[in-house]
């Protein structure tokens, strides 16, 4: 709302200023061009081939400023959120995926896009997935052709060199690194669905000891 706002503002103003030092038609120039100016300004901030003036390249840049930093404020402010919301799982990688469906519980019933909710569910799909070979890696029990089938199950783990059942210790450390990146973007998503509302996940505390009573003397 801010982007346009402001968006809306310059060239209003723009049109204004050219209303008031010449004729209405110049006005209806500025205010149809002004809009698509700082469109082309911004796509012009990250492609150094974009033809035209340095002047010209220089205006935009300028125009656009205030709209870079409220994209670059906005990523910012959706990191943070996310990180706040996944910092429980930094030092208990196994609580990965109880994170993850902790969120999507919140907004599951919430969210009406066909396209949408697959996407949650995909990504929460991977996460389970990978959250749960990852524990069966490190079981000194389990058999590697065992994690090969089960790396196989799945599309986000399958044919994938990178997932090696040489190291299980290995093996587990990647794929819960990367379930903990899928936990990020499951919750940029649910941040850019608007559903910012929700109960931040703690992790599991421990059971609180029962009071011992003073032995005899």
């Amino acid at each position: 709302m801010a982007v346009v706002l402001i968006t809306a503002i310059i060239a209003t103003g723009l049109g204004v200023a050219a209303v008031a030092v010449s004729d209405h038609l110049r006005a209806v120039y500025i205010g149809v061009l002004v809009p698509s100016g700082l469109w082309l300004g911004k796509r012009s901030a990250s492609r150094r081939s974009r033809r035209g003036t340095t002047m010209l390249r220089t205006f935009f840049i300028e125009v656009t400023a205030p709209l870079r930093f409220l994209d670059d404020r906005m990523g910012d402010d959706m990191q943070q959120w996310c990180e706040v919301r996944s910092a429980a799982v930094g030092p208990s990688p196994e609580l990965i995926y109880d994170a993850a469906e902790h969120y999507y519980l919140q907004v599951a019933n919430q969210v009406k896009g066909r396209q949408q909710h697959h996407d949650l569910d995909t990504r929460l799909g991977s996460i389970k997935h990978k959250v749960a070979i990852a524990r069966r890696a490190r079981l000194e029990t389990t058999r590697t052709a065992v994690l090969r089938d089960d790396l196989q199950d799945h599309p986000s783990t399958r044919e994938n060199k990178k997932y090696s059942t040489d190291d299980p210790v290995l093996l587990a450390c990647r794929l819960e690194s990367d379930a903990e990146n899928e936990l990020e973007l499951l919750l940029a998503r649910i941040y850019q669905l608007g559903y910012r509302k929700l109960v931040t996940y703690r992790g599991f505390k421990p059971a609180p000891q029962p009071k011992r009573s003073p032995q005899p003397q």
